[in-house]
Protein backbone atom coordinates (compact mmCIF):
# COMPACT_ATOMS: atom_id res chain seq x y z
CA UNK A 1 0.00 0.00 0.00
CA UNK A 2 2.95 2.40 0.37
CA UNK A 3 3.16 2.80 -3.31
CA UNK A 4 -0.48 3.74 -3.27
CA UNK A 5 0.91 6.63 -1.53
CA UNK A 6 3.76 7.64 -3.28
CA UNK A 7 1.98 7.73 -6.71
CA UNK A 8 0.30 10.24 -4.78
CA UNK A 9 2.96 12.39 -3.41
CA UNK A 10 4.35 12.40 -7.28
CA UNK A 11 0.74 13.14 -8.69
CA UNK A 12 -0.06 16.02 -6.32
CA UNK A 13 3.17 17.19 -6.33
CA UNK A 14 3.39 17.63 -10.06
CA UNK A 15 -0.12 19.25 -10.47
CA UNK A 16 2.04 22.11 -9.04
CA UNK A 17 4.82 22.40 -11.34
CA UNK A 18 3.64 23.44 -14.86
CA UNK A 19 1.38 26.51 -12.76
CA UNK A 20 4.76 27.23 -10.71
CA UNK A 21 6.62 27.41 -14.33
CA UNK A 22 4.55 29.01 -15.98
CA UNK A 23 4.33 31.65 -13.08
CA UNK A 24 7.95 32.06 -13.21
CA UNK A 25 8.11 32.52 -17.18
CA UNK A 26 5.11 35.38 -17.07
CA UNK A 27 6.31 36.39 -13.64
CA UNK A 28 2.74 36.88 -12.60
CA UNK A 29 0.08 34.40 -11.63
CA UNK A 30 -2.87 34.03 -12.77
CA UNK A 31 -4.26 31.26 -10.08
CA UNK A 32 -7.15 33.06 -7.69
CA UNK A 33 -5.53 35.03 -4.73
CA UNK A 34 -7.79 33.33 -2.20
CA UNK A 35 -7.29 30.00 -3.55
CA UNK A 36 -3.28 30.46 -3.50
CA UNK A 37 -3.85 31.82 0.55
CA UNK A 38 -6.47 29.14 1.35
CA UNK A 39 -4.38 26.72 -0.57
CA UNK A 40 -1.09 27.56 1.45
CA UNK A 41 -2.54 28.48 4.98
CA UNK A 42 -4.10 23.99 4.44
CA UNK A 43 -0.85 22.71 3.40
CA UNK A 44 1.47 24.61 5.91
CA UNK A 45 -1.14 23.00 8.83
CA UNK A 46 -1.13 19.54 7.15
CA UNK A 47 3.05 19.83 6.44
CA UNK A 48 3.12 20.87 10.31
CA UNK A 49 0.72 17.84 11.57
CA UNK A 50 2.45 15.03 9.41
CA UNK A 51 5.75 16.11 10.82
CA UNK A 52 4.25 15.68 14.11
CA UNK A 53 2.80 11.99 12.98
CA UNK A 54 5.95 11.11 11.66
CA UNK A 55 4.60 10.48 8.28
CA UNK A 56 7.03 10.55 5.83
CA UNK A 57 4.71 11.15 2.39
CA UNK A 58 2.37 13.86 3.76
CA UNK A 59 5.35 15.27 5.01
CA UNK A 60 7.10 15.58 2.06
CA UNK A 61 3.91 16.06 -0.05
CA UNK A 62 2.42 19.51 1.72
CA UNK A 63 6.47 20.53 1.46
CA UNK A 64 6.15 20.76 -1.76
CA UNK A 65 2.63 22.35 -2.61
CA UNK A 66 3.42 24.95 0.20
CA UNK A 67 6.41 26.01 -1.34
CA UNK A 68 4.77 25.87 -4.72
CA UNK A 69 1.99 27.83 -3.40
CA UNK A 70 4.00 30.29 -2.06
CA UNK A 71 6.18 31.00 -5.51
CA UNK A 72 2.72 31.90 -6.91
CA UNK A 73 1.92 34.02 -3.98
CA UNK A 74 4.88 35.79 -4.34
CA UNK A 75 4.41 36.62 -7.68
CA UNK A 76 0.65 37.18 -7.61
CA UNK A 77 1.72 40.31 -5.16
CA UNK A 78 4.59 41.18 -7.11
CA UNK A 79 2.38 41.71 -10.39
CA UNK A 80 -0.27 43.58 -8.80
CA UNK A 81 2.37 46.21 -7.54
Amino acid sequence: MLIVGYIGLVTLAASWIPQTIETIKEKRCSVNGYFLILNSVGSFSLMLYSFFLGDLIFSVLNSMTSIGALINIFYKIRASR
